[in-house]
Protein backbone atom coordinates (compact mmCIF):
# COMPACT_ATOMS: atom_id res chain seq x y z
CA UNK A 1 0.00 0.00 0.00
CA UNK A 2 0.92 3.99 -0.59
CA UNK A 3 2.62 5.29 1.95
CA UNK A 4 1.07 8.85 2.62
CA UNK A 5 2.76 11.14 5.14
CA UNK A 6 1.77 14.40 6.60
CA UNK A 7 3.50 17.47 4.48
CA UNK A 8 6.29 19.20 6.43
CA UNK A 9 8.43 22.50 5.22
CA UNK A 10 11.60 20.36 4.19
CA UNK A 11 9.09 18.85 1.50
CA UNK A 12 9.21 21.82 -0.56
CA UNK A 13 12.33 21.23 -2.39
CA UNK A 14 11.50 17.79 -4.25
CA UNK A 15 7.72 19.46 -4.44
CA UNK A 16 8.48 21.90 -6.11
CA UNK A 17 9.60 20.15 -8.88
CA UNK A 18 6.56 18.36 -9.67
CA UNK A 19 4.79 21.42 -9.33
CA UNK A 20 6.64 23.58 -11.90
CA UNK A 21 6.65 20.38 -14.01
CA UNK A 22 3.08 20.94 -13.91
CA UNK A 23 2.75 24.34 -14.94
CA UNK A 24 -0.78 25.19 -13.12
CA UNK A 25 -2.82 28.14 -12.61
CA UNK A 26 -4.71 26.13 -9.81
CA UNK A 27 -4.32 27.48 -6.43
CA UNK A 28 -4.38 23.81 -5.59
CA UNK A 29 -0.64 22.96 -6.53
CA UNK A 30 1.22 24.77 -4.86
CA UNK A 31 3.35 24.32 -1.98
CA UNK A 32 2.57 26.94 0.19
CA UNK A 33 -1.43 25.85 0.02
CA UNK A 34 -0.58 22.54 0.77
CA UNK A 35 1.47 23.12 3.99
CA UNK A 36 -0.36 26.00 5.98
CA UNK A 37 -4.24 24.32 5.02
CA UNK A 38 -2.47 20.36 6.03
CA UNK A 39 -3.21 20.26 9.12
CA UNK A 40 -7.24 21.83 8.40
CA UNK A 41 -7.65 18.55 5.86
CA UNK A 42 -5.38 16.13 7.73
CA UNK A 43 -3.69 16.39 4.58
CA UNK A 44 -0.86 14.02 3.54
CA UNK A 45 1.48 13.21 0.50
CA UNK A 46 2.97 10.63 -1.51
CA UNK A 47 5.00 10.03 -4.45
CA UNK A 48 3.21 7.54 -6.92
CA UNK A 49 4.46 5.79 -10.44
CA UNK A 50 6.89 8.98 -10.10
CA UNK A 51 3.97 11.55 -9.55
CA UNK A 52 2.61 13.75 -6.61
CA UNK A 53 -0.49 13.12 -4.79
CA UNK A 54 -2.22 14.47 -1.82
CA UNK A 55 -4.57 12.68 0.56
CA UNK A 56 -7.28 14.78 2.49
CA UNK A 57 -10.07 14.13 4.41
CA UNK A 58 -12.90 16.82 3.89
CA UNK A 59 -16.07 16.51 6.11
CA UNK A 60 -14.92 12.83 6.82
CA UNK A 61 -14.50 11.99 3.39
CA UNK A 62 -11.55 10.88 2.05
CA UNK A 63 -10.15 12.22 -1.50
CA UNK A 64 -6.86 12.15 -3.32
CA UNK A 65 -5.62 14.49 -5.54
CA UNK A 66 -4.67 14.13 -9.62
CA UNK A 67 -1.56 13.00 -9.24
CA UNK A 68 0.58 15.58 -10.84
CA UNK A 69 4.13 16.14 -11.95
CA UNK A 70 6.82 14.05 -13.60
CA UNK A 71 5.67 10.27 -14.16
CA UNK A 72 3.14 8.02 -15.49
CA UNK A 73 -0.75 9.49 -14.79
CA UNK A 74 -2.07 5.87 -15.85
CA UNK A 75 0.36 3.96 -13.54
CA UNK A 76 -0.03 6.29 -11.13
CA UNK A 77 -4.31 6.22 -10.97
CA UNK A 78 -3.91 2.87 -11.23
CA UNK A 79 -1.78 2.47 -8.05
CA UNK A 80 -3.91 4.70 -6.26
CA UNK A 81 -6.92 2.32 -7.36
CA UNK A 82 -5.51 -0.43 -6.41
CA UNK A 83 -4.53 1.36 -2.91
CA UNK A 84 -8.05 2.32 -2.20
CA UNK A 85 -9.16 -1.59 -2.98
CA UNK A 86 -6.46 -3.10 -0.33
CA UNK A 87 -7.15 -0.64 2.62
CA UNK A 88 -11.33 -0.45 1.66
CA UNK A 89 -11.16 3.43 0.82
CA UNK A 90 -13.67 4.83 -1.71
CA UNK A 91 -12.14 6.62 -4.17
CA UNK A 92 -12.59 9.59 -5.09
CA UNK A 93 -10.20 12.54 -6.92
CA UNK A 94 -10.88 15.61 -5.58
CA UNK A 95 -9.66 19.02 -7.28
CA UNK A 96 -9.72 18.30 -10.54
CA UNK A 97 -9.35 20.76 -13.46
CA UNK A 98 -11.13 20.43 -16.77
CA UNK A 99 -7.58 19.59 -18.54
CA UNK A 100 -6.67 16.86 -15.87
CA UNK A 101 -10.34 15.75 -16.29
CA UNK A 102 -9.88 15.37 -20.35
CA UNK A 103 -7.07 13.23 -19.43
CA UNK A 104 -8.82 10.96 -16.75
CA UNK A 105 -11.66 10.24 -19.73
CA UNK A 106 -9.00 9.28 -22.35
CA UNK A 107 -6.68 7.42 -19.90
CA UNK A 108 -9.80 5.85 -18.40
CA UNK A 109 -12.52 5.84 -20.75
CA UNK A 110 -16.34 6.16 -19.19
CA UNK A 111 -14.90 5.12 -15.61
CA UNK A 112 -15.72 8.28 -14.19
CA UNK A 113 -18.33 10.77 -13.24
CA UNK A 114 -17.44 14.27 -13.10
CA UNK A 115 -18.93 16.54 -10.31
CA UNK A 116 -18.35 20.47 -10.61
CA UNK A 117 -17.23 22.30 -7.01
CA UNK A 118 -18.15 25.83 -7.27
CA UNK A 119 -17.26 26.98 -4.48
CA UNK A 120 -13.46 25.74 -4.86
CA UNK A 121 -13.41 27.38 -8.61
CA UNK A 122 -10.70 29.69 -8.42
CA UNK A 123 -10.87 33.31 -9.91
CA UNK A 124 -8.38 34.09 -12.07
CA UNK A 125 -7.89 38.09 -13.40
CA UNK A 126 -5.47 39.81 -16.10
CA UNK A 127 -3.01 41.71 -13.73
CA UNK A 128 -3.05 44.34 -15.99
CA UNK A 129 -6.92 45.05 -15.20
CA UNK A 130 -5.90 44.76 -11.66
CA UNK A 131 -3.53 47.40 -12.14
CA UNK A 132 -4.91 49.85 -13.95
CA UNK A 133 -8.91 49.52 -13.04
CA UNK A 134 -9.99 50.51 -16.43
CA UNK A 135 -13.29 50.33 -18.15
CA UNK A 136 -16.67 51.49 -16.97
CA UNK A 137 -17.51 48.13 -15.11
CA UNK A 138 -14.81 48.68 -12.60
CA UNK A 139 -15.87 52.44 -12.18
CA UNK A 140 -16.72 51.85 -8.93
CA UNK A 141 -13.57 50.66 -7.75
CA UNK A 142 -11.56 53.52 -9.04
CA UNK A 143 -14.13 55.48 -6.83
CA UNK A 144 -13.19 53.96 -3.72
CA UNK A 145 -9.34 54.17 -4.64
CA UNK A 146 -9.83 58.02 -5.28
CA UNK A 147 -11.29 58.65 -2.04
CA UNK A 148 -8.67 56.85 -0.13
CA UNK A 149 -5.79 58.71 -2.14
CA UNK A 150 -7.83 62.26 -0.83
CA UNK A 151 -8.67 60.90 2.72
CA UNK A 152 -5.51 59.62 4.04
CA UNK A 153 -1.71 60.27 4.44
CA UNK A 154 -1.01 56.68 3.27
CA UNK A 155 2.30 54.67 2.38
CA UNK A 156 2.51 51.37 0.84
CA UNK A 157 5.71 48.98 1.75
CA UNK A 158 6.74 45.32 0.41
CA UNK A 159 6.33 43.24 3.68
CA UNK A 160 9.81 42.10 4.82
CA UNK A 161 10.79 39.68 7.13
CA UNK A 162 10.92 42.85 10.07
CA UNK A 163 7.41 42.98 8.99
CA UNK A 164 5.71 40.16 9.77
CA UNK A 165 5.26 40.42 13.31
CA UNK A 166 3.52 43.53 12.10
CA UNK A 167 1.03 41.74 9.97
CA UNK A 168 0.08 39.12 12.66
CA UNK A 169 -0.68 41.83 15.18
CA UNK A 170 -2.64 43.89 12.17
CA UNK A 171 -4.87 40.29 11.83
CA UNK A 172 -5.12 39.63 15.86
CA UNK A 173 -7.22 43.35 15.72
CA UNK A 174 -8.83 42.87 12.26
CA UNK A 175 -10.64 39.64 14.16
CA UNK A 176 -11.83 41.66 16.93
CA UNK A 177 -13.12 43.79 14.55
CA UNK A 178 -14.90 41.70 12.17
CA UNK A 179 -15.81 38.40 13.54
CA UNK A 180 -15.68 39.03 17.60
CA UNK A 181 -14.66 36.02 19.47
CA UNK A 182 -12.61 32.91 17.97
CA UNK A 183 -14.64 29.61 18.34
CA UNK A 184 -15.94 29.10 14.48
CA UNK A 185 -14.03 26.53 12.72
CA UNK A 186 -13.80 28.28 9.79
CA UNK A 187 -12.01 31.21 11.61
CA UNK A 188 -9.90 28.92 13.25
CA UNK A 189 -8.71 27.26 10.35
CA UNK A 190 -7.63 30.19 8.30
CA UNK A 191 -6.45 31.88 11.43
CA UNK A 192 -3.92 28.49 11.78
CA UNK A 193 -3.16 28.57 7.74
CA UNK A 194 -2.36 32.54 8.35
CA UNK A 195 -0.23 31.85 10.98
CA UNK A 196 1.97 28.93 9.47
CA UNK A 197 2.53 31.32 6.65
CA UNK A 198 3.55 34.36 8.30
CA UNK A 199 5.91 31.96 10.81
CA UNK A 200 7.33 30.52 7.50
CA UNK A 201 7.25 33.63 5.80
CA UNK A 202 10.81 33.87 4.00
CA UNK A 203 11.52 29.73 4.07
CA UNK A 204 7.82 29.68 2.13
CA UNK A 205 9.37 31.89 -0.32
CA UNK A 206 6.21 34.60 0.42
CA UNK A 207 5.62 38.20 -0.77
CA UNK A 208 3.41 40.53 0.94
CA UNK A 209 2.46 44.23 0.40
CA UNK A 210 1.24 46.77 3.75
CA UNK A 211 -0.71 49.96 3.64
CA UNK A 212 0.30 52.29 5.96
CA UNK A 213 -2.23 55.09 7.33
CA UNK A 214 -0.15 57.81 9.48
CA UNK A 215 2.19 55.10 10.12
CA UNK A 216 -0.17 52.40 10.84
CA UNK A 217 -0.73 49.38 9.31
CA UNK A 218 -4.06 49.13 8.28
CA UNK A 219 -4.18 46.33 5.15
CA UNK A 220 -1.84 43.74 3.86
CA UNK A 221 -1.42 41.02 1.44
CA UNK A 222 0.70 37.70 0.98
CA UNK A 223 0.82 35.72 -2.25
CA UNK A 224 3.74 34.17 -4.47
CA UNK A 225 4.41 33.17 -7.82
CA UNK A 226 2.36 29.90 -9.42
CA UNK A 227 3.14 29.38 -12.20
CA UNK A 228 5.18 30.56 -15.55
CA UNK A 229 2.32 33.30 -16.19
CA UNK A 230 0.37 33.65 -13.30
CA UNK A 231 0.36 34.85 -9.69
CA UNK A 232 -1.81 33.67 -6.34
CA UNK A 233 -2.78 35.78 -3.58
CA UNK A 234 -3.27 33.83 -0.95
CA UNK A 235 -4.33 35.94 1.72
CA UNK A 236 -5.85 39.63 1.97
CA UNK A 237 -6.57 41.49 4.65
CA UNK A 238 -8.03 45.40 5.20
CA UNK A 239 -10.19 46.96 8.05
CA UNK A 240 -12.82 48.47 5.84
CA UNK A 241 -12.74 51.50 8.64
CA UNK A 242 -10.59 52.63 6.30
CA UNK A 243 -12.63 53.38 3.00
CA UNK A 244 -11.14 52.06 0.11
CA UNK A 245 -8.89 50.21 1.98
CA UNK A 246 -9.55 46.70 0.37
CA UNK A 247 -9.34 48.28 -3.57
CA UNK A 248 -6.16 49.94 -2.61
CA UNK A 249 -4.03 47.50 -1.29
CA UNK A 250 -5.37 44.98 -4.34
CA UNK A 251 -4.52 47.44 -6.98
CA UNK A 252 -1.19 48.79 -4.86
CA UNK A 253 0.01 44.84 -4.53
CA UNK A 254 -0.50 44.10 -7.74
CA UNK A 255 1.17 46.79 -9.32
CA UNK A 256 4.27 45.73 -7.22
CA UNK A 257 3.61 42.11 -8.48
CA UNK A 258 4.41 43.40 -12.48
CA UNK A 259 7.11 45.78 -11.35
CA UNK A 260 8.92 42.90 -9.92
CA UNK A 261 7.63 39.79 -11.80
CA UNK A 262 7.01 41.47 -15.55
CA UNK A 263 6.48 37.56 -16.58
CA UNK A 264 3.10 37.52 -15.10
CA UNK A 265 0.14 38.08 -16.95
CA UNK A 266 -2.84 36.69 -14.82
CA UNK A 267 -3.70 36.93 -11.04
CA UNK A 268 -5.51 34.12 -9.33
CA UNK A 269 -7.15 35.14 -6.33
CA UNK A 270 -8.35 31.38 -4.93
CA UNK A 271 -11.75 30.73 -4.35
CA UNK A 272 -14.89 31.99 -2.50
CA UNK A 273 -15.35 28.46 -0.45
CA UNK A 274 -18.92 28.98 -0.89
CA UNK A 275 -19.33 32.00 1.08
CA UNK A 276 -22.02 34.87 -0.39
CA UNK A 277 -19.93 37.82 0.30
CA UNK A 278 -16.61 36.45 -0.99
CA UNK A 279 -18.28 35.28 -4.03
CA UNK A 280 -19.58 39.02 -4.79
CA UNK A 281 -16.58 40.62 -3.78
CA UNK A 282 -14.46 38.32 -6.23
CA UNK A 283 -17.20 38.37 -8.99
CA UNK A 284 -17.31 42.34 -8.59
CA UNK A 285 -13.96 42.44 -10.23
CA UNK A 286 -14.52 40.39 -13.45
CA UNK A 287 -12.76 37.90 -13.33
CA UNK A 288 -10.77 36.95 -16.93
CA UNK A 289 -11.85 33.21 -16.34
CA UNK A 290 -12.11 30.62 -13.55
CA UNK A 291 -10.45 27.82 -12.80
CA UNK A 292 -13.49 24.87 -13.01
CA UNK A 293 -12.73 22.18 -10.35
CA UNK A 294 -14.34 18.83 -10.14
CA UNK A 295 -14.65 15.89 -8.35
CA UNK A 296 -14.23 12.58 -10.29
CA UNK A 297 -16.04 9.26 -8.82
CA UNK A 298 -16.36 5.67 -10.54
CA UNK A 299 -19.11 5.56 -12.99
CA UNK A 300 -22.17 3.90 -11.56
CA UNK A 301 -21.64 1.95 -15.11
CA UNK A 302 -18.85 0.60 -13.98
CA UNK A 303 -16.60 -0.49 -10.95
CA UNK A 304 -13.37 1.76 -10.89
CA UNK A 305 -11.78 -1.12 -9.28
CA UNK A 306 -11.76 -2.89 -12.61
CA UNK A 307 -9.39 -0.54 -13.87
CA UNK A 308 -6.44 -2.20 -12.11
CA UNK A 309 -6.94 -5.37 -13.59
CA UNK A 310 -7.87 -3.76 -17.28
CA UNK A 311 -4.52 -2.05 -17.69
CA UNK A 312 -2.56 -4.72 -15.95
CA UNK A 313 -3.72 -6.70 -18.90
CA UNK A 314 -2.90 -4.32 -21.45
CA UNK A 315 0.62 -3.40 -20.00
CA UNK A 316 1.20 -7.08 -20.55
CA UNK A 317 -0.14 -7.66 -23.96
Amino acid sequence: MINFKPVKLSDKAWMDKHFIAEDSRCCDFNFTNIFIWGDSYKLTAAEVAGMLVFRTVVNKIIYYSFPIGLGDVRAAVSELLKHCRESKEPFNLRGITEKNAEKIDILFPCLFDFIPERSSFDYVYLAEKLATLSGKRLHAKRNHINKFISSYNWTFEPITAEKVALCAAMNEEWIRRNRGAKGSPTLDSEQEALSKALSNYTALGLEGGALFVDGEMVAFTIGEKLNSDTYVVHFEKAFREINGSYSMINREFVRYVMQNHPEIVYINREDDTGAENLRRAKQSYYPEFMVEKYIAVPSKQRSAYDAVSIFSRARQT
